[in-house]
């Protein structure tokens, strides 16, 4: 009897029931506290993927402060003569006049421009929130410039593309202007001694994502009017596409790169099967596709996947991925490093040798 009473006045103590309280208090408020955290990054998640502009936003104040990176006035000074190396440029042509960067920039192997050669088209890279074709893709970590120099070195007249950046412009709108600097170089063909039968089309990161879409709507009439462009080229007036480090496969995507292509796309990472089709041009790939080089590093998947598609296809085409061959992975559009890099300079050379074939 004596042991129950002890128990049952231990059983009502007032401190020990007020300590049981609290800590069953302090445990409701820090569970409230982790819940209403996580709620709270789950509503900052959806907020950012939905509207990823404002992460780019972000980025593209960083890279460019208060610098404008749309303009429809040039942003250097027209140029029409010879370069320090011997080839000859002309800068600052405005190739169409509704959406902004639409210039662009002609170079020569040299001063005689009346020799027949191939046309090189080339699209920058940059994300489509940067990157212009004077500098370049600044996260590419390469030198593009030198990189077409030595193209035109070795025989092509450059026509440089500049297109609008996000978030003023949005998928295909680089598309519609890079088919309208196609026009406007063939109505000026012979004012600027360019031949239109001898087309190569290039471009690095974002730019490669341009020009193997362009491949596309220039082979496949479906593809071409989902996208609302009618093709300024005809399939046979372009020899060769070369594309340089192309993130195509957006499930495969990472988040970073869903981000960026989301952007670019519509302004969120979800996009809807449809859009996917759009962008992905894999998806739409025919046998009347151009002679294609796919350099692969950075998105080496993304060109795996194609390289595929295009052997099933029966397709005329080269893959060169440095990590499948030599087990090196290199950087994002590694070969504007073939200056200083072996493995870049083998890249190089073997893909101006497909080219070289087919514009001969």
């Amino acid at each position: 009897m004596e042991e129950q009473a002890v128990m049952q006045n231990k059983s009502d103590n007032p401190k020990k029931k007020g300590k049981h309280k609290g800590l069953i208090v302090a445990g409701s408020i820090l569970g409230g506290s982790v819940v209403s955290l996580l709620i709270l990054v789950l509503i900052l998640y959806f907020v950012v993927t939905c509207n990823t502009q404002i992460i780019v936003g972000f980025i593209q104040k960083a890279t460019y402060g208060d610098s404008p990176f749309n303009s429809y006035e040039p942003y250097y000074e027209p140029i029409d003569g010879k370069k320090d190396n011997g080839q000859y440029l002309i800068s600052e042509i405005n190739y169409d006049t509704e959406y902004p960067n639409s210039f662009l920039d002609i170079t020569y192997p040299d001063e005689n421009r009346d020799i027949d050669r191939p046309t090189l088209f080339y699209f920058h890279g940059g994300g489509f929130f940067a990157g212009s074709k004077n500098m370049g893709d600044p996260m590419a970590e390469t030198d593009a410039t030198a990189l077409i120099d030595d193209i035109c070195a070795a025989g092509y007249n450059i026509v440089n593309v500049d297109y609008a950046l996000v978030p003023d412009c949005r998928f295909p709108v680089p598309l519609i202007q890079a088919n309208r600097a196609f026009a406007y170089m063939q109505e000026h063909a012979v004012e600027y001694h360019l031949n239109m039968n001898k087309v190569v089309i290039m471009g690095s990161s974002a730019g490669a994502i341009m020009t193997s879409q362009l491949g596309s709507i220039i082979t496949n009439p479906e593809y071409a009017e989902s996208l609302g462009i009618t093709p300024a080229f005809k399939p046979e007036q372009v020899k060769a596409v070369i594309l340089d480090d192309a993130p195509l496969d957006y499930e495969k995507f990472s988040f970073a790169t869903k981000i960026l292509v989301g952007n670019y796309v519509k302004g969120s990472i979800y996009l809807n099967k449809n859009e996917i089709k759009k962008y992905n041009n894999i998806k739409s790939l025919t046998a009347n596709y151009p002679a294609a080089v796919l350099l692969g590093s950075e998105y080496r998947h993304d060109m795996n996947v194609m390289h595929e598609e295009l052997e099933k296809l029966g397709c005329e085409h080269i893959l060169i991925d440095p990590y499948a061959e030599r087990g090196e992975a290199k950087q994002h559009c590694f070969v504007a490093s073939e200056r200083v890099d072996p493995v870049a300079k083998d890249a190089f050379d073997r893909m101006m040798a497909f080219v070289n074939e087919r514009t001969e």
